[in-house]
């Protein structure tokens, strides 16, 4: 994606925890928002905070532009290996956060792949809503 590239010539890279964005191209939606997740490294190294801020900022970013929904998948539970169950309750819990106040994001999908992740998320939102 040209626009994609254009972003890493200007900044070089987006750190951990951060997020850019950029058109959809022929994608159905009007934007991508880049989050870039930590990658796993046994949870001392701070990569809870860098995933959470990774929610915080594509929902603050979506909300600045007065989007209604947000689709995110695993974010950091593929090759950056982090741990199903932990990934799902700081994406819940940061987008449960964000939802509860008042804002233009109203609607937030979880798009995830196999039953492990579904499972992961919904038994997340159970404990969120225990």
């Amino acid at each position: 994606m040209a626009e994609l590239d254009q972003i890493r010539a200007k900044i070089r890279h987006c750190p951990a925890g951060k997020a850019v964005l950029t058109k959809a191209g022929r994608l159905k939606a009007e934007y991508i928002i880049h989050a870039v997740g930590p990658v796993y490294r046994g949870g001392g190294e701070g990569e809870a905070e860098l995933l959470a801020s990774c929610y915080r900022e594509s929902l603050r970013m979506a909300a600045e532009l007065g989007l209604r929904s947000v689709a995110f998948p695993a974010i950091s539970t593929g090759i950056y290996g982090y741990p199903l169950n932990e990934a799902a309750e700081i994406a819940v819990r940061e987008t449960a956060g964000f939802l509860a106040q008042p804002g233009s994001v109203e609607d937030v999908l979880f798009v995830l792949f196999g039953s492990d992740a579904f499972e992961s998320f919904q038994a997340a939102l159970r404990l969120l809503c225990a």
